[in-house]
């Protein structure tokens, strides 16, 4: 009588063969299986033995970070039966870690840097044609209305002054909501560029350069916050289509975002409001003001050491160098008078008796290294609004969606999940 010992197990071969069924399907499988003979079954044991189990079953990388590495090579070596195989198998729903046609689409990209134009160019037709026989065939698209989405289309109000803004639609289904990311002073829309990546999942971000920032109009005269909360009104009739918006403020952002939520209040359904305050002390506005001296008469390299001083911890400024030269650069590129304008602005907040006139969820969010705004500014915001909270972030001075984009960026989805 036979024991269990003889009866023939093969491991590596059976694990394989799980994991070519979990991969490709088990009709594919079913049908390739059926075409062994004498000639081939050995190289199909093989194959299974050695690359389904040998490689596939390695727990180094994940699945789909394997399935994107096999579309990508056998593009780029032009093996197309190949690639056919697997994309069918990535694609399928029911199979194991399928990617997005999204997902194909961005491993393509990657091929047509790194293999040639051509081979992305038969890769995108294959896939086209494979997803249309899944049933999943994508409907048509103008190529002059695609954007870069981690940028996203440019946009200008049509009433004046003029406001340019990005507009990141949702990646991922319906957009949820829509968010407003309003920048810094001496900033411009690109600050929000990882911070917007993330939030553009399932929201639809709209990124504007504050006026006398970026693309946007340049004032002739000093503003007020009145007017800058004017021109977000204005933005998100025309932008966002007039649909209440969550607005993410930081810095002169916030103060914008308390001004809209106070004369606009039906334009917003949320508010974040980071690293900003209600009223500057006298010594603040002082600063200030000889900032907005120095740039009148010196430029805006005048003030640009001391201000990356205030937007980045001491230890951010030695570790990422290049990210602080970046947005030093931006500073410097900015128009004097687009500077001086806002400023002026920033200066005259005094919100603080008001706060209690804000109805909408309100996050505050700080640095626990800002000096430009300390703690104690951000707790009084969210002891003068009803129902705030407050959230105080590590390792962080002024510029908080930079220095610690993805904190800020996880913080915020949350808070927006929870409206």
């Amino acid at each position: 009588m036979s024991s269990s010992t003889d009866l023939p197990f093969d491991h590596p071969f059976e694990r394989g063969m799980r994991n070519r069924r979990a991969a490709l399907g088990d009709a594919w499988v079913d049908k390739s299986v059926a075409k062994a003979n004498a000639f081939n079954a050995e190289f199909q044991h093989f194959i299974t033995d050695y690359a389904w189990h040998g490689v596939w079953g390695r727990p180094g990388l994940d699945w789909k970070t394997r399935r994107a590495m096999v579309l990508a090579i056998t593009s780029a070596l032009g093996r197309w039966d190949e690639f056919e195989i697997h994309l069918r198998g990535s694609l399928t729903p029911g199979n194991t870690s399928t990617l997005t046609p999204e997902e194909v689409r961005e491993v393509l990209f990657q091929v047509a840097i790194y293999a040639g134009v051509p081979a992305a160019n038969t890769g995108f037709s294959r896939a086209v044609g494979i997803l249309r026989e899944l049933g999943m065939e994508p409907p048509p698209h103008p190529a002059t209305e695609a954007w870069h989405p981690g940028v996203g289309r440019s946009v200008f109000t049509c009433t004046r002054p003029k406001l340019h803004a990005t507009v990141r639609e949702a990646r991922q289904g319906c957009a949820a909501h829509t968010v407003v990311l309003s920048h810094a002073l001496g900033q411009d829309h690109s600050m929000w560029d990882l911070v917007a990546n993330r939030l553009a999942g399932h929201c639809r971000v709209i990124c504007p350069d504050t006026r006398g920032h970026g693309r946007s109009e340049i004032p002739a005269a000093p503003l007020t916050l009145a007017e800058l909360a004017a021109d977000a009104a204005r933005l998100i009739d025309e932008v966002a289509n007039g649909e209440p918006v969550v607005w993410v403020g930081l810095s002169m952002g916030g103060l914008i975002g308390q001004e809209l939520a106070l004369r606009h209040p039906g334009k917003i359904k949320a508010l974040v409001l980071a690293n900003c305050t209600s009223q500057y002390p006298v010594a603040a506005k002082t600063a200030i003001g000889e900032r907005i001296t120095a740039v009148e008469h010196h430029g805006l390299q005048a003030i640009a050491t001391t201000t990356m001083a205030r937007f980045f911890t001491p230890g951010f400024r030695a570790a990422q160098a290049a990210t602080v030269d970046r947005h030093r650069r931006l500073l410097e590129a900015m128009d004097p008078e687009g500077y001086t304008a806002c400023a002026a602005a920033v200066c005259e907040v005094n919100t603080l008796g008001k706060l209690d006139q804000i109805r909408v969820p309100t996050l505050v969010l700080t640095g626990d290294q800002d000096e430009s705004t300390p703690s104690a500014m951000a707790e009084a915001l969210a002891r003068g609004i009803p129902g705030a909270q407050l959230e105080v972030l590590a390792d962080c001075a002024h510029l908080s969606a930079v220095e610690q984009s993805g904190a800020f960026a996880e913080r915020v989805g949350e808070f927006i999940a929870g409206i």
